[in-house]
C-alpha cells in the first residue's frame, strides 16, 4: 500500500487530499471544519479527516507533498518589491512576518501538524505542475491538453501543455506580472467584491451591462496576441508594490474610483463586468486555439481559479476546437492538493494510470459523511422535531412534494463536496418553475445580492430537452454555462418587460424562470444515478409529479459562511434562516413543527460570519 498526502496552505484555500494506491480516498477544504471561509491557514483538520477516512495514522504515510515551492514564490515576492521599491516598503512590511514564521518553514508546520510521526521527505511541486495535474489525471481521457490559469503561482500565471498515460509535460507558460486571473481580480476588485471571492459575483454581474469598454480595455490594459498571451501596461495597476489593486490611473480611464463595498452597484460596475468577462473569454479562446494547434487533441482539460468562469467554459465547449472539455471540479488552490497528490503517485513513482469512465473524481463527493446515529443524537438533543424514513419509505417523494409547493429545502447527503460548489451533498433545493424562487432564495434564505443567479439541477437524459447541450454532454460539476432551449423561452412583452438594471432578473424569461439568467442562459448541473443516486431519485421523484426534470440547487450556507460541514451545521443554518424544511440522509425537518424558543437569533446567526 502506497499512501499519498498532498496539501495546500497559506494563500486562499487550505485544503488536505489522501490517495491510497491510485484512488482518491478523501479531499477537504480546511474552512470546512474550521467555519471561516477561504481559509488560508495550514489544513490541520483537513490533515485529520483525511487520514481519518483512509483509516491512517501519519506514520503510515509515504509521501506529504505541497503544491508548490515556497521558496520560488519568496523569490518572485523579493525581486517584484526590489523592482518597484521603495513603493512597495508598506506591503513588503505587512507580508514578510508571514513569510518568515510561517511560509519559509514549511516543513517544520507540515512536521507539526501530523504531531512530528511522519519522518519521510517532503516532496514540494510547482504550483501549475499541481493544478495541471489536477485538470488531467482524474480526468476520464488518455491523452489530452491542458490549459491551467490564474493569478500567480511562482511566477507562472498560465500555462499550456499535454497529458498522456501517466505524464503531463508543461511546454509554455506566461509569467508575472502579467495574469488573466490577476487582470479579472482587478475589476472585482474595482467594482466593489471582494478579490478571491468577489469574481464569481463579477461573473453573474456580466449578463446586466453591456461591454463597452472591452476596447479601452485591449487597446489601454493590455496588448493581446494571436495566441492568446499578453503583456499588461502595469502603470494602470498597483497590485505589484501598493495595497490595493488599480492606480490612480486606472481610476481616470474608467470614470472615478472603485465602489465602495455594499454600495449600489451602478450602470458602470455592470458594464465594466460585462467588458471584462468579453475580455476573459476571448482570451480563453486564443489559447485554447492555440493550444489545440500545438497539441492536435480533441480533448482538453482545465484547472487554475479561471478555470471556474463557467461562462467561458460554456464557450469554450461551444466555440473551441476540442470535442471533449473536462474541468477539475477543485479548480482553485484547494485543487492543487489532489494534484499534487496524484503527480507523486504517476509522474515520480511512475504507476501506471487507467482513465476511468465517467472520470476519476468520483463525483467529488469527497469529504465526511456522519453515522445516522450520531445525527439522530443531535437532533434529541437540540429538542428537534423529525420523523426518520427508512429506506424506500417514501422521503423523495414526500420532499418533492413540499418542493412543488413551493418550500426551501436544506438537503445534506452522505459527503460532502470537495471544490467550491454544492453538488447535492450539501445543498440549498427549489422549484425551478416558482418565478419568486430566485428573489426569496437570495433575500430570505442566503442574504446576498438580489442579482446573483441559481444553478439548475438536471436528470442528465433529460438536459437536453431544456438547454444548448447536446444529448450525451455531461456537466456533472456545474462548470458549464449553456443557453435555455428556444422552445422553452417565453415572450417578454407581457411580464415586467419595463425592468431595467438590477431590476432586469425579476422578468419571467422561460419555463424555469428561477434559474434563466437575464442572458437566457444557466449554469448547469447533470445528474445521473451513478454519481449522486440520492439527488437523482429527489429528481425523479419531482419529475414525475410536475413533469419538470430540474430543480434550484444552490450551495448550503448563507452569505460570508462556508458551506455547512456537518449535521449540526446544517441544522443551525435550517433553524437560523427561512429554510422551511430540513433533510438529513433519512431525518426530515419541517420548520413549522420545531421549538420556537430553538430558533437562534438571525443577527446573531449572521454576525457570526463576516461579509463576503
Amino acid at each position: 500500500m502506497t499512501a499519498i498526502l498532498g496539501l495546500s496552505a497559506y494563500y486562499h484555500d487550505s485544503a488536505a487530499a489522501l490517495i491510497v494506491d491510485g484512488r482518491i480516498v478523501a479531499a477537504a477544504q480546511e474552512e470546512r471544519f474550521t467555519r471561516v471561509k477561504h481559509d488560508h491557514r495550514f489544513p490541520r483538520h483537513a490533515i485529520d479527516y483525511c487520514l481519518s477516512e483512509g483509516g491512517l495514522k501519519p506514520e503510515d504515510i509515504d509521501h506529504v507533498v505541497f503544491y508548490e515551492k515556497p521558496f520560488l514564490k519568496f523569490e518572485r515576492l523579493l525581486e517584484t518589491y526590489l523592482a518597484v521599491a521603495p513603493a512597495g516598503f508598506p506591503s513588503f512590511l505587512m507580508a514578510m512576518p508571514l513569510w518568515v514564521h510561517e511560509k519559509l518553514r514549511l516543513p517544520s508546520q507540515m512536521s507539526r501538524g501530523l504531531d512530528h510521526r511522519y519522518t519521510k521527505r517532503y516532496v514540494f511541486l510547482e504550483h501549475h505542475e499541481s493544478h495541471a495535474a489536477s485538470a488531467f489525471f482524474p480526468s476520464p481521457f488518455e491523452e489530452a491538453a491542458i490549459l491551467t490559469l490564474d493569478g500567480v503561482g511562482e511566477w507562472a500565471t498560465a500555462t499550456l501543455g499535454h497529458g498522456r498515460g501517466n505524464k503531463i509535460e508543461l511546454s509554455h507558460e506566461m509569467r508575472f506580472p502579467h495574469s488573466l486571473g490577476l487582470l479579472y481580480s482587478v475589476f472585482t476588485y474595482f467594482c466593489g467584491f471582494k478579490v478571491n471571492s468577489g469574481e464569481y459575483k463579477l461573473m453573474g454581474l456580466a449578463p446586466f451591462g453591456v461591454p463597452r469598454y472591452e476596447g479601452l480595455i485591449l487597446d489601454k490594459l493590455m496588448d493581446l496576441k494571436e495566441d492568446g498571451s499578453f503583456r499588461m501596461d502595469l502603470s494602470y495597476f498597483d497590485y505589484c508594490a501598493g495595497l490595493t489593486m488599480t492606480s490612480r490611473r486606472f481610476d481616470r480611464l474608467f470614470g472615478g474610483p472603485p465602489r465602495r463595498p455594499e454600495s449600489p452597484i451602478t450602470q458602470r460596475e455592470s458594464d465594466l463586468a460585462a467588458s471584462i468577462q468579453k475580455v476573459t473569454e476571448l482570451v480563453m479562446l486564443r489559447m485554447a486555439a492555440h493550444l489545440h494547434q500545438l497539441t492536435g487533441s480533441r480533448n482538453l482539460c482545465l484547472a487554475g481559479g479561471v478555470a471556474l468562469n463557467c461562462v467561458g467554459n460554456g464557450r469554450l465547449l461551444r466555440e473551441a476546437r476540442f470535442e471533449r472539455i473536462w474541468i477539475q471540479p477543485a479548480s482553485s488552490d484547494a485543487g492543487g492538493a489532489l494534484g499534487a497528490a496524484m503527480f507523486v503517485w504517476h509522474q515520480l513513482l511512475e504507476n501506471e494510470r487507467v482513465p476511468q469512465i465517467p472520470d476519476g473524481q468520483r463525483a467529488s463527493l469527497l469529504g465526511p459523511s456522519y453515522p445516522a446515529d450520531e445525527t439522530e443524537n443531535m437532533l434529541r438533543e437540540k429538542r428537534a422535531v423529525y420523523r426518520r424514513f427508512a429506506a424506500g419509505s417514501g422521503l423523495f417523494e414526500e420532499v418533492a412534494r413540499l418542493i412543488a409547493s413551493g418550500k426551501v429545502i436544506g438537503w445534506m447527503q452522505g459527503r460532502m463536496e470537495f471544490g467550491p460548489r454544492a453538488l447535492g451533498a450539501r445543498s440549498i433545493l427549489g422549484d425551478a418553475r416558482n418565478p419568486e424562487m430566485q428573489s426569496v432564495m437570495n433575500l430570505k434564505v442566503k442574504f446576498r445580492e438580489s442579482f446573483r443567479p441559481f444553478a439548475p439541477i438536471v436528470l442528465r437524459d433529460r438536459a437536453h430537452e431544456y438547454f444548448e447541450l447536446r444529448p450525451d454532454q455531461d456537466s456533472p460539476y456545474m462548470l458549464l454555462v449553456a443557453p435555455v432551449r428556444s422552445d422553452k423561452l417565453l415572450a417578454s412583452g407581457d411580464n415586467a418587460a419595463e425592468a431595467a438594471g438590477l431590476d432586469m432578473i425579476r422578468r419571467i424569461r422561460s419555463v424555469v424562470p428561477a434559474v434563466t439568467h437575464v442572458d437566457n442562459t444557466a449554469r448547469i448541473q447533470t445528474v445521473d444515478r451513478d454519481r449522486n443516486p440520492r439527488l437523482f431519485s429527489l429528481l425523479e421523484a419531482f419529475a414525475a409529479l410536475t413533469g419538470c426534470p430540474v430543480m434550484i440547487n444552490t450551495s448550503f450556507n448563507v452569505r460570508g459562511e462556508p458551506i455547512v460541514c456537518t449535521p449540526a451545521d446544517a441544522y443551525r443554518c435550517f433553524m437560523a434562516t427561512s429554510i422551511d424544511a430540513l433533510v438529513i440522509d433519512e431525518f426530515l425537518l419541517l420548520k413549522a413543527e420545531q421549538p420556537e424558543d430553538a430558533r437562534p437569533s438571525l443577527e446573531a446567526y449572521l454576525g457570526t460570519y463576516r461579509n463576503d
